[in-house]
């Protein structure tokens, strides 16, 4: 299988995970505002489990070192299958929660709120787990990170008394799926073996944990977004059948944004070895700042901002780029 041989390689995989995380929330907005997140979060499912199941394959089959991906899934105890699909529930019951706070709120104020919050407490959460990395820069880099979210929060407030929403709503969802976002990586990363050259029986490598994780969000989606539709947090009840009146084209909108999601978790784990768990997550979940910028640049969710907001999200940008950078050289020191 493929296995990283650098730090720096394992940065630059953490990067693109950033990229991916930050960015497959723009396939909701491209599907269409009559196309509600429910049905979308179907198709996004299935792209998860669609490019866990080739990235096993492919790079979980590639090469002589560690296992390859069929007899990965063949050895692992029942222990290993277990952490890795309750990773795969409590991730999708998080994003489901998240994915509706940014129907409610935009992805400017979702991402940075609930996906900064599981940041900063699955940076902890991972680090005591697995101590890797300088704890002070870490740490530091995790405040800063605190900061800017209480920044990109204010500055929702401001918006949502100029439109007179109710606030709370938005940032709530995004808090309560943020709190459960932070503990999915740490049951995926406790499935596996560190040392993915020469993997220790019974746990997975890689490829075989993100697949098994994926069938545990694919399985859970037949429970929280079947109660979601009967029970929507916004708009009207739906039914099974409101799902194949999509066009094509909007399903494969969604399955293109569980792909691009697969991909960066897939990046997220494979450079966990070499980066250690928290850095690996905590520079991944850098997703925010990318996030934010598409709400803010391309989306224009701040347009009509009252006064003295902008000088809050260049506020945050600012320490998310300085708390970033202290994550990243925590693994150098």
């Amino acid at each position: 299988m493929y296995i990283i041989e650098s730090y720096s390689i394992a940065v630059l995989f953490c990067i693109i995970t950033m990229l991916c995380w930050g960015s497959w929330a723009n396939t909701q907005k491209l599907a269409g505002s009559s196309w509600r997140f429910e049905l979308f979060y179907w198709d996004y499912v299935i792209g998860i489990f669609l490019l866990a199941l080739i990235f096993g394959y492919t790079l979980g089959s590639t090469g002589e070192a560690g296992r390859n991906f069929t007899e990965d899934l063949f050895q692992a105890d029942r222990k290993s299958y277990s952490l890795a699909f309750i990773g795969g529930v409590i991730f999708n019951l998080a994003n489901i929660l998240i994915v509706a706070a940014i129907a409610y709120a935009g992805m400017s104020v979702a991402f940075p709120v609930g996906i900064g919050l599981a940041l900063v407490l699955g940076v902890i959460v991972n680090y005591f787990a697995t101590q890797k990395g300088d704890p002070f820069l870490l740490f530091t880099g995790v405040i800063l990170v605190v900061i800017a979210i209480v920044m990109d929060a204010m500055a929702y407030k401001k918006l949502a008394q100029k439109d007179r929403k109710n606030p709370k709503i938005g940032l709530i969802l995004a808090l309560i799926g943020g709190f459960l976002m932070s503990f999915f990586y740490f049951f995926v990363a406790q499935s596996m073996s560190l040392d993915f050259s020469n993997p220790e029986g019974g746990k997975f490598t890689p490829y075989g944990a993100v697949f098994v994780f994926s069938i545990g969000i694919l399985m859970s989606n037949f429970v929280f977004n079947t109660i979601l539709m009967k029970k929507p947090i916004e708009g009207e009840k739906l039914y099974a059948a409101d799902y194949f009146k999509g066009r094509p084209m909007v399903h494969l909108v969604g399955i293109l944004g569980g792909i691009i999601w697969c991909v960066g978790m897939s990046f997220s784990i494979i450079a966990a070895e070499k980066a250690g768990p928290a850095i690996s997550y905590g520079l991944g979940q850098g997703a925010t700042m990318v996030a934010a910028f598409w709400g803010v640049f391309i989306w224009r969710e701040f347009k009509n901002a009252p006064k003295g907001t902008n000088l809050l999200l260049s506020g945050m940008f600012l320490l998310f780029i300085l708390g970033l950078g202290m994550i990243v050289y925590a693994g150098v020191s």
